[in-house]
């Protein structure tokens, strides 16, 4: 009786522990970038797994938007708490999240001027660098890119320049990019970046959302998933609903919510746990 005790209780015991296992986030780590002449921050998150396996991992790459930095998926988008509990319900599979900073020196998630060669960056230092430290799964299969605003532009776009590297792209309340010429025009009026007409064109149709879809080859753009969320009250609602028909006209597949909210945490909290499932379904085997 007593041995049968001893093994209830460890039976017990190891359920218990494998059940309160949670992920691990870190906040303040950085990588030097050459392109960028910079020490850049990111945070990342570690499955509740990561430390008592072997095994590598599909990736989410998360953007933040503008004012915040690589800790606001963390601090305001409780990214531990509602992953952790995705994957225990088992409506996540265990992934790694990567959430870089693009708000220290200038901000954004693009090439602009002489020395914010952002995703420049990006693609040839940033991803390869984090696919090498952790244990990744680096096949499109197994990456996935979403982000809110200003990062939910980010998200459109890396996957509409890189359409062979991300499975799944999850644009939350997005910033599309200016709607016309003379909305680019006036954005930039004040800014530090001077550009030629030419050069201006070319901008304006390389990140706006509308003129890639009008330029980029369809069966590429069909061969990402994509899942767009915004408000009904937010202040971006028309860009993301030009770019809803504009993916309708085309018969681009893509899932396209608009739920009561506006452009605030409260949403995108309760977006987040939506994104991990969408994307957990390219992941998985089906």
């Amino acid at each position: 009786m007593k041995r049968s005790l001893t093994v209830l209780s460890v039976i017990l015991f190891v359920t218990t522990s494998a059940l309160s296992q949670t992920g691990k986030v870190f906040d303040n780590l950085t990588l030097g970038s050459k392109i960028l002449d910079s020490e850049r921050k990111y945070a990342v998150y570690l499955p509740p797994d990561y430390e008592t396996s072997e095994r590598s991992y599909p990736v989410l790459y998360l953007l933040h938007g503008a004012g915040d930095d690589q800790t606001g998926w963390v601090q305001f988008g409780e990214v531990l708490r509602i992953t952790d509990a995705a994957i225990k319900e088992g409506t996540a599979t265990p992934m790694i999240i990567i959430m870089p900073d693009a708000n220290t020196g200038k901000r954004g998630y693009f090439n602009q001027g002489e020395d914010w060669w952002y995703e420049d960056f990006f693609f040839e230092e940033f991803m390869p660098a984090i696919e090498k430290k952790y244990r990744i799964k680096n096949e499109k299969r197994y990456r996935a890119i979403a982000g809110l605003s200003m990062g939910g532009g980010g998200s459109f776009m890396y996957a509409l320049h890189h359409p062979e590297l991300f499975s799944s792209a999850c644009p939350l309340s997005a910033y599309i990019g200016p709607l016309t010429m003379d909305d680019f025009k006036a954005r930039i009026k004040d800014s530090d970046v001077k550009y030629s007409p030419s050069e201006m064109k070319a901008y304006y149709k390389r990140h706006n959302v509308l003129e890639l879809l009008e330029t980029a080859p369809v069966e590429d753009v069909k061969s990402v998933r994509w899942y767009i969320d915004c408000g009904d009250d937010d202040f971006l609602y028309e860009g993301n609903s030009l770019v809803h028909i504009a993916m309708r006209k085309k018969e681009i597949p893509h899932e396209y919510r608009v739920r009561d909210g506006r452009h605030s945490w409260t949403y995108w909290r309760e977006s987040l746990p939506t994104v991990l499932g969408f994307v957990s379904d390219a992941f998985h085997q089906n």
